[in-house]
């Protein structure tokens, strides 16, 4: 059986994961802030939990020692570099041939060839100065801490999900090299499948290297562009 780690487990997109990974087989680790450890219960008998928070190298090292791969909800809480030191525990102790997978949103650019509107940008400035200035996230931060992936030789995937909504699955979204691509134009994807497509990640060589833009199958315009060639 595959042992996999998901860090930021108890969250909403965390649990998802969980659930889609023991549906699959996979053995799992989840990290997850020991105060967040109750969020996890209906998962305690099939998963070891590994309490503290997703930045302390110790935990993550702990965590994810021997795990072929780590799926990593990529969050910017406060403003002491969360997501940054998040990623940095994750490449500096993950097994070498591991899968790491992060999940962000659309705001961040691999190669700079993403067609974001203006209200999109200036939507995005705003709630950066916003959540910086009540010291609730940075999401700076999390730029930060994908370019630091980027920047890294691992066999890394960084899925960049779009606005989220609640709902049984639709099946694996449609994926897309850049924002501003037709295909994403409904901007909307059920969490759970947003959950299951970075579970399919783990198995998909093609993704490594990659940030793929992801929106739901279901939506107007995956089902007026999707060509079924990254599916």
């Amino acid at each position: 059986m595959k042992k996999i780690c998901i860090v930021g487990a108890s969250g909403k997109l965390g649990r998802y994961m969980v659930q889609h990974a023991l549906d699959r087989g996979y053995q799992v680790n989840a990290v997850c802030r020991a105060k967040s450890v109750h969020k996890l219960r209906a998962f305690e008998r099939e998963i070891q939990i590994f309490p503290g928070h997703t930045d302390d190298t110790e935990v993550i090292k702990n965590a994810v020692r021997c795990c072929e791969a780590v799926l990593v909800v990529l969050a910017p809480w406060g403003v002491k570099h969360y997501s940054t030191n998040t990623a940095k525990a994750v490449l500096d102790h993950a097994d070498d041939k591991a899968r790491l997978i992060f999940s962000c949103g659309w705001h961040i650019s691999l190669d700079g060839k993403d067609r974001f509107s203006r209200r999109f940008k200036v939507m995005v400035k705003l709630l950066s100065v916003v959540l910086r200035t009540l010291r609730i996230a940075d999401i700076d931060d999390q730029v930060r801490a994908c370019n630091t992936i980027f920047a890294s030789t691992r066999r890394w995937t960084v899925v960049r999900g779009s606005d989220l909504e609640e709902g049984e699955s639709q099946g694996l979204p449609v994926r897309s090299d850049h924002v501003g691509d037709k295909v994403l134009e409904s901007n909307l994807t059920r969490r759970t499948d947003f959950a299951l497509f970075m579970i399919s990640a783990i198995e998909n060589d093609a993704l490594v290297g990659k940030a793929p833009a992801i929106v739901g199958c279901k939506t107007e315009s995956a089902q007026k562009y999707d060509t079924h060639a990254f599916r």
